[in-house]
């Protein structure tokens, strides 16, 4: 597996090396054939954006259904993992590489990637997870019918049930605090529906906005209100740490966008499961790799199922008692 250091000299070595090993993506795509147990050769391309636990775990569970489909990492399957580490000049150069490389498909991870990924790569079959909203992205023409090269998965969130969790909390909580990503279409798209579901229930927001990981402790530190909400930001949950210590500091709940964030401390979500939604996207990989499926008929997936996750842990530490109804309904607790 190659991993692309986030530096000026390793992207334009990348970019040597695979302008030299280039072929026609096209012709790689249409020759893989086959099923499950005996599928041909095939090589992966993945940009992922940064490295948080719930992209990490999209991407194991999509290369989990690779193998499941016949496509075995180091036998008849080449992976091209790149990294941008959360530094959007890196992604765009990323996708340019894939768009040069003898990639049969190219899996993008979060919406800053796949973004990038699409405008470069039009020539075979494109592949998007954890992408909250890929029509307001720009990346297909539908949910039902994506058109051209490219579909995939999303992780649209139950935010209007993560919200209502802090009135379950505490009933007489009056304000939430959101902090995310200005620069995350994703993003904007979860705030947008907070702000939704936090008037319904009598919650005034507030919010602030970072442009890198490195801003989030100030910005968390900052708030005054009775709860925290982080939604599926890739910059913030790379710094949830820092909002972490903030709810501690604060003694109020932190509720967060999915299960990954809750076992790293935060208390409590109504949330995806990142490794099954990968799974789902792999499984669409092989549809196209051994079946010949076309991106532009497959309907974007999403996952139906969510998870009530609690961390007792966290609570305690936040000073919050969580009533035994959430308890109840719990299908996880982190004891």
């Amino acid at each position: 597996m190659k991993r692309l250091l986030p530096t000026t000299a390793a992207l334009a070595a990348s970019a040597l090396l695979l302008s030299g090993c280039g072929g026609s993506g096209t012709e790689g795509a249409e020759g893989s054939g086959g099923s499950a147990g005996t599928a041909e050769e095939a090589t992966v391309g993945i940009s992922q954006f940064l490295e948080h636990p719930s992209l990490d775990a999209a991407r194991e569970g999509f290369l989990a259904a690779l193998e499941e489909g016949g496509y075995t990492e180091g036998e008849n399957l080449t992976v091209d993992l790149q990294n941008a580490s959360g530094d959007q000049a890196t992604s765009t150069t990323i996708a340019s590489n894939l768009a040069s490389s003898d990639a049969d498909l190219v899996l993008a991870i979060a919406t800053p990637s796949a973004q990038g990924v699409v405008q470069a790569v039009t020539d075979r079959p494109v592949l998007f997870t954890a992408v909250t909203d890929p029509v307001e992205a720009g990346l297909v023409d539908s949910l039902e019918s994506p058109g051209g090269n490219v579909t995939g998965t999303t992780d649209m969130n139950p935010v209007a049930e993560q919200i209502a969790l802090i009135k379950q909390l505490d009933p007489e909580a009056g304000s939430v605090g959101i902090i995310y990503s200005s620069g995350e279409t994703n993003s904007q798209v979860q705030v947008e529906l907070a702000k939704e579901a936090a008037a319904a229930e009598g919650l005034e927001v507030v919010e602030k906005t970072v442009t890198n990981t490195s801003e989030v402790a100030q910005a968390a530190e900052s708030f005054d209100t009775d709860a925290i909400y982080v939604p599926t930001d890739n910059k913030v949950v790379a710094g949830l740490e820092a909002v972490i210590s903030a709810a501690e500091t604060k003694q109020i709940p932190l509720i967060a966008g999915e299960g990954d964030s809750v076992e790293r401390g935060a208390l409590i979500t109504q949330g995806l499961d990142y490794e099954q939604l990968g799974r789902e996207t792999g499984e669409m990989a092989v549809r196209i790799l051994a079946e010949g499926a076309d991106p532009a008929s497959m309907p974007v997936e999403s996952q139906k199922d969510t998870e009530l996750v609690i961390n007792l842990q966290a609570a305690e530490r936040m000073g919050v008692e969580v009533p035994q109804e959430l308890l109840d309904a719990a299908d996880r607790v982190i004891e």
